[in-house]
This record gives C-alpha cells, structure tokens and sequence, in this order.
C-alpha cells in the first residue's frame, strides 16, 4: 500500500509539472532582436516642403516589421535602401512648419527674391528665387519687401511668388 501511495504522489508531482511548469514555459512566445544588440535598420523619412525645407525623421526598426512599416507608409517613396538603411521620401502640398513659424519674403540689394526665417534685415537668406525690377513696383510693395512679408500660408506664400514672378528680370 505504502508503494502505491508513493507512486500516485510520483504522478501527481509528474502531472503538476508538466501543467504547471514545463507547458507554460513551452508556449511562450519566443522575442527576435529582445536586446539591444539585435540588429536593426535605420530608416530615414524626409519630409520635402514647397519652399525647399526638408525635415528628417530617423527611426529604428527590426528587419522583421519592415515589410508592414513599409505597408503602412505605402505613400512615401522609397529612394534608397541597403542591408543598413533605408530612406523614404514624401513630398507635402504645404509650406514647411519653420517657415509658417517665421518666415518672411524679403528682397536683396541686387534685388534678388529671397525667404527669410526671420526678419530680411536681421537674419540671412535661407532660400533665394529670381531677380525682380524692383523700379517697376508700387512703393508700398518695394517698402513690403524691404522690410518683409510675412509667410504662414501656403496660399500666401502662393500668391506672393505669382505676383513677384510677373516683375522678373529675364536673364539673357
């Protein structure tokens, strides 16, 4: 009797085991790259503004969710890529957040159209466009210009470049 009490506690500790310890540890999930020294992809999204801004994202990512990353920004194009890296670009139908935030339209000397972040007289051009006659605008136009135009829009920013266009000096 003693031996199949021995035995029946024999299989009870087996069957707890097994239900208890040994079958959770089994279904656990397996984790890729768990540490920080898996390998990852650098992926680079470039954000490319009318006004010629670009701002860069830069983010890393496990090879294995690459597929689905790409899925998901299947609107950005892909313009380079390698085993280390890969850049995404998307072009946006707006005016960068920089310039909405400070940026002025303002003319050079040689009367040169340029972008300013800031005021034209305290800080340099970021961005420059076409050569304008200045002699053929209204004064309180020349006097805009010189003193900055404020950009927060893109249909601003629009508005003033059709404008100015139509005083360009053509180069021979």
């Amino acid at each position: 009797m003693r031996l199949v009490k021995q035995v029946l506690w024999a299989v009870c500790l087996l069957i707890f085991y097994w239900f208890f310890i040994q079958a959770p540890a089994a279904a656990a999930p397996v984790q890729m790259y768990a540490s920080p020294s898996d390998p990852r992809v650098t992926v680079v999204m470039q954000r490319m503004y009318l006004d010629g801004e670009v701002s860069e994202e830069i983010l890393m990512r496990p090879p294995a969710t690459l597929e689905k990353f790409l899925w998901q920004h299947r609107d950005w194009q892909v313009v380079d890529r390698d085993d280390m890296q890969i850049v995404l670009q998307k072009r946006v139908d707006d005016i960068s957040p920089l310039l909405k935030s400070g940026g002025y339209f303002g003319v050079s000397k040689k009367g040169m159209l340029q972008l300013f972040r800031g005021k034209p007289g305290d800080h340099e051009a970021i961005h420059s466009f076409f050569q304008i006659d200045i002699r053929k605008l209204k004064s309180d136009r020349r006097r805009e210009l010189r003193h900055g135009i404020r950009v927060q829009t893109k249909e601003k920013y629009v508005k003033v470049l059709q404008e100015l266009k139509h005083y360009s000096v053509e180069k021979d």
